[in-house]
């Protein structure tokens, strides 16, 4: 049994949320709280498994409880935003949240039930993760340094790099750019994110790495030192036109299981790109990528994943790796060495007889 408790200043929410995750028969719910203050005192008391975390709450917030918990018992956290464009659930996954739900239609909502299976799930999946990789915020007070970007006629031996990820991701993603040179490449992330939040995910990302970061639009051409996240809720493709790497955004189909989907990006992008890719698989829950990492080693494609050392849930590095179709295996700090090891690779010197 995963044992649960709920931490929302609204006793609606506290009673929703709580039928939610006991029509499980896997969750027990052992308390709720009030406030971040009043949920210190339910951690002592219940040690639960996972716990559900209003962020905006009276005596003390949901962040201000974040710093404790991480600080002092370490517990999966799944953080309850109370707007569907909440800048502040990135703020909750850098202090150490795992993931984050919207609730739809406010912070009192008679639509809760809506996220129940979503919310289910990702109680589910607690027990996977790696309590030791869970808070990995940089703990950065001002910005990044600045690094020069690399001569554009550098990049010899990649046209395109593609990352996929779910749980765990945004700071993952966060921290692997804020440490990287810019290179004269583009970027495709897909990251298992609702619509909405991958183009506030974007938006952050740009403000804090070297690299120009937007949200993927169909048609859109890919350019070098820039970074594009698939849209949440729609799937996105790489294509090539007349020696043109473009991209290709279309709505999700009924049968789709992620959108977007790690797969469908790796596999197109493998089509258009052949050998002049690199594919890395961050951490998540599943086994989105797997697929598309065949794809790009097939056909000629460098892979990497992301090792357990440092993978909040290993989950999809563990897949990709199962395939024997990757290449590396790296903790997430030494990823951007290798992305730029690869891409600045000098072709072989002429043969002299």
């Amino acid at each position: 049994m995963i044992r649960a408790l709920i931490i929302d200043d609204s006793a609606y929410n506290r009673v929703t949320l709580s039928r939610m995750l006991a029509s499980s028969d896997e969750i027990e719910v052992v308390g709720t709280a009030v406030n971040g203050e009043d949920g210190i005192r339910q951690v002592i008391r219940h040690n639960p498994d996972v716990i559900t975390l209003d962020l905006e709450m009276p005596v003390m917030d949901g962040f201000a409880f974040l710093r404790w918990l991480m600080a002092n018992r370490p517990i999966p956290v799944i953080a309850v935003s109370s707007r569907a464009n909440d800048r502040s659930v990135f703020k909750a996954l850098e202090l150490g949240a795992v993931d984050f739900i919207a609730k739809p239609g406010g912070r009192v909502s008679a639509r809760l039930d809506a996220i129940g299976e979503d919310l289910i799930a990702k109680a589910l999946q607690t027990g996977k993760v790696h309590l030791r990789n869970i808070a990995r915020g940089t703990g950065r007070t001002s910005p990044p340094p600045y690094r020069p970007p690399v001569d554009a006629n550098a990049a010899r031996e990649l046209d395109l790099i593609v990352i996929g990820a779910s749980t765990g991701g945004p700071p993952a993603i966060q921290a692997l750019f804020e440490s990287a040179n810019l290179l004269p490449i583009p970027f495709v992330i897909a990251q298992h994110m609702p619509a909405t939040f991958t183009r506030l995910f974007a938006e952050r990302i740009d403000k804090l790495t070297p690299y120009t970061v937007s949200e993927a639009a169909d048609g859109e051409r890919l350019l070098p030192g820039h970074l594009y996240v698939a849209p949440g809720g729609m799937q996105t493709e790489v294509i090539l036109d007349r020696d043109v790497l473009s991209l290709h955004v279309t709505p999700r189909k009924p049968g789709d299981l992620h959108a977007p989907s790690v797969n469908r990006l790796f596999r197109t992008a493998s089509e258009s790109c052949g050998s002049r890719l690199m594919a890395i698989v961050l951490t998540g829950m599943g086994d989105d990528g797997a697929e598309g990492i065949r794809a790009v080693k097939s056909a000629g494609g460098k892979t990497v994943a992301e090792s357990e050392e440092s993978a909040v849930i290993f989950g999809m590095p563990a897949e990709a790796i199962r395939t024997g179709a990757v290449d590396e295996i790296l903790p997430l700090a030494q990823i951007s060495d290798a992305i730029e090891r690869v891409c600045l690779c000098s072709p072989p010197e002429p043969q002299t007889s």
